[in-house]
Parts: C-alpha cells; structure tokens; sequence
C-alpha cells in the first residue's frame, strides 16, 4: 500500500511523506488502508498492533539536503532550499521483516531533530 502526505504547520506546507506497507502483510485486513477504515490514522504501530504485530521504534536514517523541484513545488518553496531527508522503517519485532518504510521531507527551516531520551 502507497501512501502520498503533506503536512501542514500554521496552514502552510512543512513536510511530505511516502509511506509504503506490504499487502502481504495488510492485505485483506481492515488496517489495509492507513487513512480510511475503522483505525485510521492511529500510527504504524498501533495499526500492527491490531494484527498481532509488535513494532518497535523504527529505525531511521537523516541527511540534508537540498530540495528536488517536486518537493519544493509541494512545500511551496523555491527549488533547492535545505530538507531534512528521513529514510524510516518498522520492524516486526518477531520476524525482524519490514512493516512500513517511508520517505519523509521536512522544510529545514521549520524542524529540529532531537534524538535521544533525557534523565
């Protein structure tokens, strides 16, 4: 399942997100469809966690980078302004196979990344 997001902060466009699940896994279930249905919009996790799925926290990869033409046009920013770029994946915790990947891009300008658990 392909899912296409725009995020919006104070009515303007802040990031983008392509999400993609396994119909192997979802198919048939009624979590197939991440923004319809009976569980929409409860997260990844969550939405697992209805099949029997335990998720733990993703694992993700960040860089910057400047914008593509797209994603500028659907931030609504001129082309080539710093994105931070995450490249994100679930996990079954059981199987170690892949729930959910997606690519997600936030305006550089709007976003920090903490990471990390304080005392």
């Amino acid at each position: 399942m392909h899912t296409s997001y725009t995020y919006l902060a104070d009515g303007e466009p802040a990031q983008l997100a392509e999400s993609w699940e396994p119909m192997a896994i979802t198919g048939g279930s009624l979590i197939v469809l991440p923004e319809a249905g009976p569980h929409a919009g409860i997260g990844v996790a969550d939405r697992m966690a209805l099949i029997g799925i335990e998720v733990g926290t993703p694992v993700e990869r960040v860089t910057a980078r400047q914008a593509t033409r797209s994603e500028a046009q659907n931030l609504g920013v001129a082309p080539a302004v710093p994105v931070l770029a995450i490249e994100r994946t679930y996990y079954d915790q059981a199987t170690g196979r892949p729930v959910e990947t997606a690519d997600i891009v936030l305006l550089g300008s709007r976003w920090i990344a903490e990471y990390g658990q304080r005392p």
